[in-house]
């Protein structure tokens, strides 16, 4: 969305994990712990990232950016880091590549295609969008 210069911070579940496990056998502190990646990127660099790792052909689309979409995203993960000596191991490309041989060997025969969503409803008109999402899954 928007010109994709909007940074996120992307986490693997196996460090998600670990750190809700150390979290719940801790009893130093109650309350929030971020339990995320500080590591940011663009989307822009995510989507480009996807399509190099998984050879795709596809071309990045841009959308108009909603208005309430965070410019940036990036958690502060000092208590994690002192409370539960935690903090994420797998990066973003590992866990993309992890992920993308995950996904390619389902059997996609045995799930249904996607549904439209709601969200797609303000800036698409829906002949575009399930033409988009009888794509999506496709490896």
């Amino acid at each position: 969305y928007g010109d994709v210069s909007q940074t996120r911070s992307f986490g693997y579940v196996d460090d998600t994990v670990d750190g809700l496990i150390r979290l719940m056998n801790q009893d130093q502190t109650i309350g929030p712990v971020n339990i995320g990646n500080p590591h940011e990127f663009t989307v822009k660099e995510l989507a480009e990232m996807v399509v190099e790792i998984t050879g795709s052909k596809s071309k990045i689309v841009y959308m108009p950016l909603p208005g309430d979409d965070p410019k940036q995203r990036r958690p502060d993960i000092r208590r994690a880091e002192k409370l539960l000596d935690w903090h994420p191991k797998v990066e973003l490309r590992e866990g993309l590549e992890k992920t993308i041989a995950y996904f390619k060997a389902l059997d996609l025969r045995k799930f249904r295609k996607p549904t439209e969503h709601s969200a797609h409803r303000n800036t698409v008109d829906e002949g575009k969008v399930k033409k988009r999402l009888s794509y999506a899954l496709v490896p």
